[in-house]
């Protein structure tokens, strides 16, 4: 029975795709003015459940209900009309036209059959005042920051008079300050009686934010608990066992120099960048966002040109801005937008992975395809991949799964040293795991990895050493043993190199 606070129920809810049921009678419940936590690992079923309430999904099973009556939610715009805003990781906005258009788009206020922009600029404004984002109306999307894209998101739902407003990963690239904000927001929204979906993984976050948590585990509602339960609980709820170790980093000897960057510099982007990487050595790459260090990444993978410096590749110079050359001499990037960069969407899992292999295996200009088969076959096996078959198209994969068809593409062309550019970014914490002792294995046989990571606690649990990033330029260097959140966090807001660099302390540049 429905309590008189109580928004939204999901009652028995079954999803079924071919070779696979992504929901399976599940249940959940939100109260107005709460923050409900939707926790599980990438694949146990949060994203199906989400596009049925936004109407892109119609259920085999079950009842939705708003307000305690049964609806049926067919398309966008039957949750619009219960109030039902849905806030995705991709963002839904059109980036040449302005931040008041995209708030009001398809629904422009008119007057006399023509958009009245005086009055839809007005109303836009007094919506981005009210979620706290100092944001001109007339300005166009394009020129705006991550989280100022966020807060137009969270203002055009609020255009539609949501109650309830469900929120996908929102924190995945905000800094911390942002994330301040973003949560400050929440608790006026929810103030105002506003019900939020709340979907993360950084398991911290939850006890900050929400008040319960339900967590689903191979597309079932396996628990629903309180927002103060321990994180080691709601790991072992999500992955169904516990996880001894979160960041199991195995240290073997490090061997010979594989990475050799010595003066790298691109005019406004990053300058006199040393680095080195050695056999079975985790370096991390820690800065805030705009440091540089995804500049730095492409740049020694060849993928984005650079003024002046040096790639040496096992003690051989690299010409720049040859990704082809790269690819020989043994280098692979992970890049920080694997939908974007490092997957063919509509594609499968068998030709993505054997995207990098193609060339290589091919003889006398035919390819290989039982060989690839069975070698996609193999990594996926060995990366644990949750799919139908190797037929699957990528795009269906939860974001854990693409990720680990982008790694396995590397793994199969045998990188002697790997670029992770935030490999752990949207993905859960029992697959993040699984990528870490993927890690170790790579480090144990003798190749190196050189990992960009925003995550502190990632970079102090999985690095040899520490290398870090601000204004385009490195700032320090820090061992495992004496590396610490303060010491990297005063490395990153530095305006100089530190002196145990080795660089000369010319002003930076900014990396964006």
């Amino acid at each position: 029975m429905s309590s008189p606070d109580e928004l939204l129920r999901i009652e028995g809810l079954r999803k079924a795709f071919p070779g696979v049921v992504a929901l399976d009678d599940v249940d959940f419940d939100l109260r107005r003015g709460e923050v409900h936590a939707l926790l599980g690992e990438n694949g146990a079923g949060k994203s199906t459940l989400i596009k049925v309430l936004s109407g892109a999904h119609r259920p085999d099973r079950g009842h939705v209900l708003v307000d305690g009556a049964e609806v049926v939610i067919k398309d966008a715009q039957d949750a619009a009309r219960l109030g039902i805003a849905t806030i995705y990781q991709e963002f839904n906005l059109v980036p040449d036209v302005t931040v008041a258009e995209n708030i009001f788009l398809g629904r422009q206020p008119r007057r006399f059959g023509l958009v009245d922009y005086r009055r839809m600029e007005a109303e836009a404004a007094a919506l981005l005042e009210r979620v706290g984002v100092n944001v001109s109306p007339r300005a166009k999307v394009r020129g705006l920051g991550i989280a100022q894209l966020q807060m137009v998101e969270i203002a055009k739902a609020l255009s539609l008079d949501a109650r309830v407003l469900i929120m996908d990963e929102p924190t995945a690239v905000l800094t911390s300050g942002e994330i301040e904000r973003l949560f400050a927001i929440a608790g006026r929204l929810r103030e105002e009686g506003v019900g939020i979906v709340f979907i993360t993984h950084h398991l911290e976050e939850i006890a900050a934010l929400a008040d319960r948590v339900t967590v689903l585990r191979d597309g079932r509602s396996v628990a629903h608990v309180g927002a103060d339960t321990p994180q080691d609980e709601l790991v072992r709820l999500m992955v169904g066992r516990s996880i001894d170790e979160q960041y199991p980093r195995e240290r073997p000897e490090a061997g010979e120099p594989l990475l050799r960057v010595r003066g790298l510099t691109r005019s406004g982007q990053f300058q006199d960048i040393d680095l080195e990487v050695r056999a079975g050595e985790v370096v991390g790459l820690a800065g805030l966002v705009g440091a540089g260090r995804t500049e730095v990444a492409r740049a020694v993978f060849g993928a984005d040109p650079y003024d002046s410096g040096e790639v040496q590749v096992l003690g051989r110079p690299l010409p720049g801005g040859d990704v082809r050359a790269a690819l020989n001499a043994g280098l692979g990037l992970v890049p920080e937008d694997r939908k974007g960069q490092g997957l063919v969407l509509d594609a499968s899992v068998e030709e993505n992975l054997g995207l990098v292999t193609l060339g290589p295996t091919s003889r006398a200009g035919f390819v290989d395809r039982s060989g690839q088969r069975a070698s996609a076959r193999r990594i996926a096996a060995e990366l644990g991949v949750r799919m139908s078959g190797i037929d699957q198209h990528v795009r269906t994969l939860s974001g854990g799964n693409q990720q680990k068809v982008v790694i396995g593409k590397w793994l199969l062309a045998d990188s002697r040293v790997l670029i992770l550019d935030e490999p752990t970014r949207g993905v859960d914490a029992g697959a993040k795991v699984e990528i870490y002792r993927l890690v170790n294995e790579l480090t144990a046989s003798g190749h190196a990895v050189l990992m960009i990571s925003s995550d502190l606690p990632e970079v102090l649990g999985m690095s040899d050493r520490i290398l870090v990033m601000a204004q385009g330029r490195i700032t320090g260097e820090l061992d495992a043993e004496d590396a610490t959140q303060d010491a990297v966090m005063s490395l990153a807001l530095a305006a100089t190199p530190a002196s145990n660099t080795g660089t000369n302390g010319a002003e930076g540049h900014d990396g964006h």
